[in-house]
């Protein structure tokens, strides 16, 4: 029984006594295939010679009918911007309905009421859903480093007759049947270049090359049969390969350049994906979620509606804030909102009055808007910018002149950046939380035991950017067609010793000591003191374990950054051994 014959025959089944010509409509198949569909299902036994399904036929659908069904809602939907770190996107609300609670009832009529759904970010707030309707939750703790792989793979053990479904979907339709008799992978039946897949006449799912039509797909898969076992064994192998870390669960089904379940056709124009702002306007445009402070504060800024900002798409840099790209009136932006918990870190009012002080100096666009309350801050989208490569000699001559110009201007504001007082300040935001570091205070000991070192050996203060690592020097090109640079991101900055802007790029591009020695030669000129050279080792402990410190507090609010982490860490140890050892008990 092939798969025409099973969706002839579950037609039957609803519609009992159904003409040939009323099934060719209805499955879109025509007069002959129904025909063939026909004779096969009498011939094995699976309906009877006035065309009534048999004890055999019900039996074998029973077998493979809907039970179950798994939600994935684990993710932080970046995409949404501006409003992704407000609501989680299966909690959406299109045309008066929350996106989850449209599914959860779709599952419902067609009699599935075993449904697990897999959150992570806010994740409190489905906690209702269990009330509500029943549900299961399984908590990803995972969801900001892993993929949805990962959250599959968590719900592992319900997938037996079940349906996969993303949180984030509008079906006009109810996508679900009461009977499915195989598995198979739902897409559109329109055709994109963006699309991934192709489906072919046997109904098979074979991923296209760049720029082939394909099918979209839509997300929603049915697992039934021996399908369960193999997918649930894939999951399995490759959530504990590191290579997987970020992929989708789809990638379970791929072998060899195509998914080993046939595809479903469903009505493109009767599901709507709301993974983006954009979209979420479309579909409901006045959804309650549109409401978003950082769209009024560009709109006002700039004197338009909010209808007339366009294009919005999520730019993934940076450590502290979540910033994206929008077009207004034909030309481009970017919008920066602050992160989690840098209210506490940065203080708005101080970079608003660093922007006013390097206004006109060349060293960055100067800001459209730059809000000191909110933190908001819009500057001219830059087209073919790139960020220095550290491993790219001319880069690294570059961003010294740009650096040692922008010193030699000796600029000043009325604030300090001390890093020992933000070291201070940053682990107070642990509320009497441990460090994941066993021996940290031993680590900051050392460390603060270089400040007498480093105080005897300052000779310059000015205004400096703290922050000046490799992504934020941007090579773009210029009106002349020369290749112009420009440093971004200047909300650390304060008056500060010049040499430790060199110490931030360093432990930044995480550099060893030949190549940090080698960047101080490049900044000086190759006329740099000996004791300059270890005051630049002393900042790179003192600026590793500030990071460090930084990195654990981010760490509470749930976002992990992996090898930088501890990297800082270990420039804290390893340089402030080094600066006390060669300093000796002068400075000790």
């Amino acid at each position: 029984m092939n798969i025409q014959s099973m969706e002839v025959l579950m037609q039957l089944q609803e519609t009992p006594g159904i003409s040939q010509r009323e099934l060719a409509e209805k499955q879109g198949y025509s007069l002959g295939n129904v025909n063939k569909c026909i004779q096969t299902l009498l011939q094995e036994g699976w309906i009877n010679r006035e065309g009534f399904v048999t004890e055999a036929g019900q039996n074998r659908m029973k077998m493979s009918m809907p039970r179950r069904a798994v939600i994935l809602a684990a993710g932080f939907g970046m995409r949404m911007v501006p409003i992704n770190r407000e609501v989680p996107k299966g909690l959406l609300e299109v045309r008066g309905e929350r996106l989850i609670d449209r599914l959860i009832s779709q599952l419902h009529a067609c009699g599935i009421f075993d449904i697990s759904v897999v959150v992570g970010f806010m994740k409190e707030s489905f906690e209702y859903l269990i009330d509500s309707f029943g549900v299961r939750l399984i908590v990803n703790e995972q969801y900001a480093s892993r993929n949805n792989l990962y959250s599959l793979y968590l719900a592992r053990d319900h997938l037996e007759n079940a349906y996969i479904v993303p949180c984030d979907l509008y079906f006009e339709d109810n996508p679900f049947r009461v009977r499915e008799m195989y598995s198979y992978y739902l897409v559109g039946n329109g055709m994109s270049r963006e699309a991934g897949v192709r489906l072919n006449r046997r109904m098979e799912l074979c991923e296209t090359g760049m720029g082939e039509n394909g099918n979209r797909m839509i997300g929603v898969c049915y697992l039934t049969g021996e399908d369960v076992w193999e997918v649930t064994s894939r999951l399995v192998r490759m959530q504990a390969d590191v290579r997987f870390e970020g992929s989708f669960w789809e990638q379970a089904l791929v072998e060899k350049g195509r998914f080993f379940i046939p595809g479903r056709l469903f009505p493109q124009d009767r599901v709507m994906e709301i993974n983006t702002y954009e979209q979420l306007r479309d579909a409901d445009e006045g959804a309650l979620h549109l409401k978003s402070a950082a769209m009024e504060a560009i709109a006002e800024a700039l004197g338009v509606s909010t209808r007339d900002i366009t294009g919005i798409e999520v730019l993934k840099k940076g450590m502290t804030n979540r910033s994206f790209i929008f077009r207004c009136a034909g030309k481009k932006y970017i919008m920066r909102i602050p992160g989690e918990g840098s209210e506490k870190m940065i203080n708005r009012a101080q970079e608003a009055e660093v922007y006013r002080v390097i206004a006109g100096k060349g060293m960055c666009d100067d800001c459209v808007m730059m809000d000191p309350r909110t933190g908001y801050k819009i500057t001219r989208y830059l087209e073919g910018v790139r960020t220095c490569n550290p491993d790219n000699e001319e880069d690294l001559h570059r961003c010294m002149d740009r650096l040692r110009s922008f010193h030699a201007m000796k600029l000043t504001v009325r604030h300090v950046f001390d890093p020992f007082r933000e070291m201070e300040r940053y682990e107070s935001f642990w509320e009497g939380k441990p460090s994941v570091y066993g021996d940290h205070e031993k680590t900051k000991t050392d460390v603060l035991a270089l400040r007498p070192f480093i105080e005897a050996h300052v000779d310059k203060w000015q205004l400096c950017h703290i922050d000046a690592n490799q992504d934020n020097f941007l090579f773009y090109p210029g009106e002349d067609g020369t290749e112009q640079i420009q440093l971004t991101d200047w909300e650390y900055a304060g008056m500060q010793d010049p040499d430790i802007d060199i110490a931030m790029f360093v432990i930044y591009a995480m550099y060893d000591r030949r190549q940090a020695d080698h960047l101080i030669d490049l900044y000086y000129e190759g006329q740099c003191p000996d004791v300059t050279r270890l005051k630049i080792y002393a900042y790179m402990a003192v600026c590793g374990l500030l990071w460090s410190d930084w990195c654990e507090y981010k760490r509470f609010l749930g976002v992990e950054f992996g090898e930088y982490a501890l990297r800082q860490y270990r420039y804290a140890k390893d340089y402030a051994r080094l600066v006390l050892k060669e300093t000796g008990e002068k400075y000790a």
